[in-house]
């Protein structure tokens, strides 16, 4: 992703160099866009999934395993138009569907900001984790991610859930 430029993307594409700067503005107008996309993605993974947080939870994994270069992208803030109305609106949207699945598990309100900040931070950490390798030498990890995520979601128990 560092390595992006505008021009090679041109060549690839076999369009004229000032083709993508004239569309995108520059590399973080790019990358902005494909951030964009990657939040509207995740928001439809998730609304999928509406109904049971562990799903939700699964779904993101499954987006960051399906989805890796948006998945790469979309939390590299210092690579984005971070002041873009478009990003922070789909970056709304993803994060309100993950808050629709905490209210789901009946968590009281008090601790409503905690429960979302520790589910985001858990199946978050999970995908970069699995996206980086680290799980693959651990006696933590194994060879199905998705078989592993599924353990580790059927785990989760949230004060104030009703099973």
């Amino acid at each position: 992703m560092d390595a992006i430029s505008l021009r090679a993307l041109a060549q690839r594409a076999g369009v004229s160099h000032a083709a993508p700067a004239h569309h995108f503005g520059n590399r973080q107008g790019l990358l902005t866009e494909f951030a964009i996309a990657g939040f509207e993605l995740l928001a439809a993974a998730l609304h999928g999934a509406a109904g049971d947080f562990r799903e939700m939870a699964l779904a993101y994994l499954r987006f960051a395993r399906t989805c890796p270069g948006h998945f790469d992208v979309m939390f590299r803030f210092a690579l984005l138009r971070t002041d873009d109305a478009r990003l922070a609106a789909a970056r709304d949207r993803s994060s309100g569907e993950l808050r629709s699945g905490v209210a789901q598990l009946g968590v009281p309100v008090e601790n409503r900001a905690a429960t979302e900040l520790s589910a985001w931070s858990l199946v978050h950490g999970f995908a970069v984790l699995w996206r980086a390798g680290a799980l693959g030498d651990s006696p933590l990890g194994g060879g199905d991610p998705e078989a592993l995520a599924r353990q580790m979601v059927a785990t989760i128990e949230f004060v104030g859930e009703t099973r």
